[in-house]
C-alpha cells in the first residue's frame, strides 16, 4: 500500500550509517511509498554529516534522490512557530525544525518517520 511518510534528520542520520533503524528507513525507501523531505531537515542532515568529517555530497545525493524535498513557505513556517510554542510547554528542548517536520507532515497528510524521542506522543510519528 502506497502511504505517505516525512523522514526527519534522525531517520535519515541512521539511514546513512546503516544502523539498525536505518533499516527500517531502508524497508520504507524500498516500498512503494511516497517520501518527502523537509528543506529544513536537509541542512540538518548535511550540517551533521559535515559536522563529523563525512561527505555531506553524497548525504545531499541520497535524500534528494530519493525523496522530494519540500520548500518551507510563509504558511508553512508560520504553522512551525505556533506548533513549537505549543509543544515548547511540555517539551522544552522540542526544535523548531522538528516543528518544521511536523508542519510539513500535517500539511501532505503523512506519516513523520524518525526515531527522535521528542516525538513521543504525536499521532504522526513512527517511531523506528
Amino acid at each position: 500500500m502506497n502511504e505517505r511518510y516525512v523522514i526527519d534528520a534522525y531517520a535519515w542520520i541512521e539511514y546513512l550509517i546503516g544502523s539498525k533503524a536505518g533499516e527500517n528507513v531502508k524497508s520504507v525507501l524500498e516500498e512503494d511509498n511516497e517520501i518527502y523531505t523537509c528543506a529544513a531537515t536537509l541542512a540538518e542532515v548535511i550540517s551533521k554529516t559535515a559536522r563529523e568529517g563525512r561527505n555531506f555530497e553524497v548525504a545531499y545525493d541520497i535524500l534528494v534522490s530519493n525523496s522530494q524535498i519540500i520548500n518551507v513557505d510563509e504558511e508553512v513556517s508560520k504553522e512551525a512557530g505556533v506548533l513549537h510554542s505549543e509543544t515548547r510547554k511540555t517539551k522544552h528542548d522540542f526544535g523548531l525544525a522538528d516543528a518544521y517536520v511536523l508542519a510539513v507532515a500535517r500539511r501532505m497528510k503523512s506519516k513523520v518517520l524518525t526515531s527522535d524521542v521528542h516525538f513521543k506522543g504525536v499521532k504522526e510519528a513512527i517511531l523506528i
